[in-house]
């Protein structure tokens, strides 16, 4: 049986600029490849601690969320702020 392989959108824009010969190399890679690690550190970095008070609904349906995306639900909590203050979150229900 032959495997199908399915892309996102994403994957399938990043495909298809391949394909169409756009992409470029970059331009002092070791550099660029240092400055996005950087970037990357600094953003997963979990240096400081909060506690919240919230109801036992609101946890039960975050860790329900957690549970389908496959992450600890403090992980998710994290994520979700993440993406929050940095104006990234979209709400797709």
């Amino acid at each position: 049986m032959k495997k199908t392989m399915t892309h996102d959108a994403e994957e399938l824009e990043i495909l298809q600029a391949w394909e169409a010969g756009a992409l470029k190399p970059v331009k002092q890679m070791s550099r660029a490849i240092k400055a996005h690690q950087v970037a990357a550190e600094a953003t997963f970095k979990k240096d400081q601690r909060i506690n919240i008070r919230i109801s036992s609904r609101d946890l039960k349906n975050i860790q329900a969320r957690a549970l389908e995306e496959g992450v600890p639900y403090q992980t998710f909590v994290a994520s979700v702020l993440h993406k929050y203050v940095n104006g990234h979150l979209v709400n797709l229900r």
